[in-house]
């Protein structure tokens, strides 16, 4: 084995022009795949963040049926105080969970004494909704940017309705709601901050503290819409929506009529659909890398079978083996997927590394984002893999062709 080693690395220093191009073309692809997934991986990772930390959590618990009557904000379709004490306890105990928040809402009518508008209310606890979401602090543009901008008593009003009132920090306005049982009733709030939107510009969603909705909505005992959660690492999500739906279907008196629904943040917010499309343009460029590699490597070593049939002739006539000749073509396909492979991967690792130092940023409403492309190990290791397998396979066609010529007839090729 180390001399067909040897004898191939001669061969492909005998055609050094040709090897070296085609182990550039090789590198480049890899190159761009590995720069392609780092940053698009990134860009996934970082949106998905902004989505989980910024309003809606990791995943959430309702009440069966709620998600699809959501538009509505349905007061009759919360979680009564038994339900959501047995929600609490179950988060409690399940490793991974960092912190949830339970939540109260529903839709209303904003009020600056002048002009009136609907609004989308969210009643919360204050040191709970920052611990879940702890973006939801960065989106305040203007007031108080930590969990007193929530006690009870005032209101983060979103900056659609601010702007559109003239609404400023201080000023008092009044939310109006009807409860589940069809009465009115309305609270006026001190504004404590301006919230940016996390969905785009026509944001509807205040926050106020979780007591005032009970007060606004009358309700003599506390009732949760939703429970956000919040865990230690986003790639448990799954596992861990599966772990919690199996244990309140457990905790459940009747298996068969479960009153709760686990949702993960891919089932709730629309980018889940934008992700699976990235993810899908990340298989198609290596795809792309896999047909570069493919026809780089056949066009080689087609070449190298052409320009030495009478070699090979030679070496057949003194008693070579067939399987012998064909080791030596897959051998070369093989060190020319391996150079390709490695000179790739130390430049594609490289430029990850300076966009990193470079700090690429772009806006995201108001917000600077900055991307921090990475690559797993595991990333640069499956391409690598791949080029080298794709290597040896188009070498295949080349090298059996060669193994099976016919000494004399290769001999007297001209």
């Amino acid at each position: 084995m180390f001399n067909l080693a040897k004898i191939a690395v001669r061969n492909l220093r005998r055609y050094r022009r040709r090897s070296l191009l085609t182990i550039s073309l090789i590198a480049f692809g890899v190159v761009f795949v590995l720069v392609f997934v780092a940053v698009s991986s990134s860009f996934k990772d970082l949106m998905i963040r902004q989505i989980t930390d910024s309003y809606l959590g990791d995943l959430q618990i309702h009440r069966r049926g709620y998600v699809a009557s959501i538009e509505t904000l349905p007061l009759n379709l919360n979680l009564n105080l038994k339900q959501a004490a047995a929600v609490e306890k179950i988060l409690d105990e399940t490793a991974g969970v960092t912190g949830y928040s339970e939540r109260i809402k529903f839709g209303g009518m904003f009020s600056n004494f002048a002009e009136t508008t609907n609004i989308r209310i969210n009643g919360v606890y204050p040191d709970k909704e920052f611990a879940t979401c702890p973006e939801l602090i960065t989106r305040i543009s203007q007031g108080e940017k930590d969990p007193n901008a929530l006690q009870k008593g005032k209101i983060l009003v979103p900056v659609l309705l601010a702007r559109g009132f003239g609404v400023k920090v201080g000023d008092t306005v009044v939310v109006i709601a009807t409860n589940k049982d069809g009465s009115v009733n309305g609270k006026t709030l001190a504004v404590s901050g301006i919230l940016e939107s996390a969905t785009g510009p026509g944001g509807r969603d205040g926050y106020i503290h979780i007591e005032d909705a009970m007060e606004i909505l009358r309700m003599p005992q506390k009732e949760v819409s939703e429970v956000a959660v919040n865990l230690k690492t986003i790639d448990q999500v799954d596992e861990i929506a599966a772990s919690v739906e199996a244990r309140l279907t457990a905790a459940a008196s009747d298996p068969q009529k479960v009153p709760f629904q686990v949702h993960t943040w891919s089932l709730l917010s629309p980018f889940a659909n934008i992700a699976k499309m990235i993810d899908g343009m990340t298989f198609f460029i290596k795809v792309m890398l896999i047909a570069i590699v493919l026809i780089s490597i056949l066009n080689v070593m087609i070449m190298a079978v052409y320009e030495r049939i009478r070699e090979i002739g030679t070496i057949a006539a003194i008693g070579t083996l067939p399987r012998r000749i064909l080791s030596l073509f897959l051998v070369e396909g093989f060190f020319l997927g391996v150079f390709g492979a490695a000179v790739g991967a130390l430049c594609g690792v490289g430029i990850v590394l300076i966009l990193n130092l470079w700090s690429v940023a772009f806006r995201f409403g108001q917000q600077d984002l900055v991307l921090a492309p990475t690559i797993a190990v595991s990333e640069v290791l499956i391409a690598c893999l791949m080029v080298i397998v794709v290597s040896i396979l188009a070498s295949l066609q080349p090298a059996y062709k060669a193994s099976r010529m016919e000494p004399i007839e290769a001999l007297g090729h001209i």
